[in-house]
């Protein structure tokens, strides 16, 4: 199994709808995506300095799922809709 694991820093501007707006775009993913087993979404509560606003949990079956989910198009959607709203992110891969 694959978990895939991002978080997010959004920019300062429309920063609460932002994050809502990818929050449900993201969600709306499992039905889209046929190789993405789970997937949940944060919004992050913590006020300290070093926390992202966003995060997502998702697991493949494999890397060839993971690799599907990256280029599939309704995904593509939703990272064209992010690049324009956060400042960066972090990502983790890794096998269980």
């Amino acid at each position: 199994m694959i978990k895939h694991i991002v978080l997010f820093d959004f920019k300062e501007e429309n920063r609460e709808e932002n994050i809502k707006k990818a929050k449900e775009m993201l969600l709306a993913l499992m039905g889209s995506v046929p190789s993405l087993r789970k997937m949940e979404v944060g919004i992050n509560f913590s006020k300290e300095e070093r926390a992202m606003d966003l995060s997502i949990y998702t697991e493949f079956d494999d890397v060839a799922g993971l690799e599907e989910y990256a280029v599939h198009p309704e995904h593509l959607k939703v990272v064209e809709f992010i690049k324009t709203v956060v400042t960066g992110s972090k990502v983790s891969d890794y096998t269980v």
